[in-house]
């Protein structure tokens, strides 16, 4: 029946696994015909209205499908239609290209600073002493609750650790079990300096986690007026939503937050 069909939404962190097991499925960019020339994925082909019949005719509906738009959204209506026709592997991803260009670039940055270091930098004493009072092993590798040294930094509000890490050169987009990175737990803190401080250096802003969740919606739904304000102020993008499809409008908590997300243009 028409309407009871789901799709599935992946993450970006989720992307390369699931085309990894579907070397056969049909992607498909749905933005308009400018940003397809411009940077579509390698053998995407552009959706729109003037060809979903034919594609939805004349594809098997056993062959996976996933669907991706410029920030998320649009791609969602688009999955539900070929879940709806009948297909049994549809995806869209989550935060759309713009969260899986911001996670390339983040890579690529990672890859570019693990050539140029021809060995491990030495440490500086001070980022060495709290290292060891934390129970890290080094500045990269997480502990066993799967936080990084920058995220514990950061949770703790410490900003002489924080400081030191970034200038060690430490991976700025590493993401905990659930998807979270460092910014998210500057957020979880409350410091808009440290909020501000990890935009800065390069933390992607707005990085989804396994929910769907960013930072955005995190300070919203928490009331954090203040990291709020700081977030937008850095341009982080209110047009995103969750895997249940809320933005961070939907979960404001306040209503300085509310007035502040609707005086966003949209």
């Amino acid at each position: 029946m028409f309407g009871q069909r789901t799709f599935r939404r992946l993450t970006v962190a989720e992307l390369g696994a699931w085309r990894s097991s579907r070397p056969d499925a049909l992607v498909l960019d749905a933005r308009d015909a400018a940003s397809h020339a411009r940077d579509g994925w390698p053998g995407a082909l552009r959706l729109s209205g003037e060809n979903q019949d034919t594609l939805l005719l004349r594809t098997g509906h056993r062959r996976a499908v996933l669907i991706y738009c410029g920030h998320g959204r649009s791609s969602q209506g688009w999955a539900q239609m070929f879940a709806d026709f009948g297909f049994t592997d549809v995806c869209d991803l989550i935060g759309g290209h713009a969260a899986w260009a911001a996670m390339a670039t983040a890579a690529t940055a990672v890859e570019a600073r693990r050539e140029t270091l021809a060995a491990p930098r030495p440490l500086a004493l001070p980022l060495a002493g709290w290292l060891a009072e934390k129970g890290f092993a080094d500045p990269e590798t997480p502990g066993p609750n799967g936080h990084t040294p920058l995220m514990v930094a950061a949770w703790r509000g410490e900003a002489d650790a924080l400081t030191l890490l970034i200038a060690h050169g430490v991976a700025l987009a590493a993401t905990n079990r659930d998807g979270n990175n460092a910014l998210w737990f500057a957020c979880v803190h409350g410091d808009p300096a440290a909020v501000e401080r990890l935009a800065r250096a390069g933390v992607p802003i707005d990085h989804a986690n396994k929910a769907g969740a960013t930072c955005l919606m995190y300070a919203s739904s928490s009331g954090r007026t203040a990291v709020l304000r700081t977030l937008l102020a850095l341009g982080a993008d209110v047009r995103l939503r969750t895997q249940d499809g809320f933005s961070a409008l939907d979960m404001a908590a306040n209503i300085d937050c509310l007035r502040l997300l609707r005086s966003v243009p949209p």
